[in-house]
């Protein structure tokens, strides 16, 4: 039986990566983001397995609209990967915009529960159907100028496992991926707002993660048996390991 899967911010990065992937191992994809024309290209690509979705997830009504509007045959979805993220800023709490921190609650936050509850009923009343939570190492450790980010992760983190305990008793899995240092994406020049020599910075000289290998542990993670649910899975490039933990002494 073909599955139908839900990819929220398949615009870019991991998102477009995903929905490649699950598409030609043979999924139906609903792809959702904000810039249509990238929608437009997946579907001119894939023809009638890919369904587009343009609506921007932190806007609940819109969210609503969109999910109801879906046709008949695509409503029943087994797979929802809840990708779309962002980090905004670097800066220290004291110094940081109010307005990032806001922006990363309603999309990493607000945005990733709202589809989730929209999705769930349905996936509930099957007894079937598998959430995929894209959260990262930024909810494990601290890090200067993590502040929020970091934050929503750790929320990504903890609603992912609290998902699991109302689940319990349905053939329902929810999964949390935590990835570390990851390039190839547009992560880093939105975190630092079109700096694109800043954001290159942060890769040079690294083999960081892609995101095809976070779309191929995607899809692994729903190819496991039924009974299986992986809770977590944490993910560094083998450059990156944990920091020290800091003492500041005084002079």
């Amino acid at each position: 039986m073909t599955r139908i899967a839900l990819v929220t911010g398949a615009t870019a990065g991991f998102g477009r990566a995903i929905c490649r992937t699950l598409l030609d191992a043979g999924y139906f994809v609903i792809g959702t983001g904000r810039r249509s024309e990238r929608l437009a290209q997946l579907q001119q690509e894939y023809g009638k397995h890919f369904f587009p979705l343009a609506f921007d997830i932190s806007d609940r009504l819109a969210a609503e609209q969109a999910l109801k509007s879906l046709p008949p045959e695509w409503q029943a979805i087994d797979l929802l990967v809840n990708n779309a993220g962002l980090a905004l800023g670097l800066e220290s709490a004291d110094k940081a915009d109010l307005g990032d921190w806001e922006k990363m609650i309603d999309t990493n936050v607000k945005g990733l529960v709202t589809v989730t509850r929209l999705v769930l009923p349905q996936m509930v009343a099957r007894n079937q159907g598998h959430i995929i939570n894209l959260g990262s190492i930024a909810g494990n450790y601290a890090y200067p100028g993590g502040n929020v980010y970091g934050g929503t992760k750790a929320f990504v983190k903890q609603f992912s496992l609290n998902l699991r305990a109302d689940l319990a008793g349905t053939h329902i899995r929810v999964s949390n991926v935590e990835p570390g240092l990851c390039g190839g994406t547009e992560f880093s020049n939105v975190r630092f707002k079109g700096d694109d020599a800043r954001a290159a910075q942060v890769y040079e000289n690294v083999q960081y993660v892609t995101p095809q290998d976070i779309a191929n542990i995607v899809l692994w993670l729903n190819q496991q048996p039924e009974h299986v649910n992986i809770n977590r899975i944490e993910v560094m490039p083998t450059a990156q390991t944990f920091n020290p933990l800091k003492v500041s002494k005084n002079d």
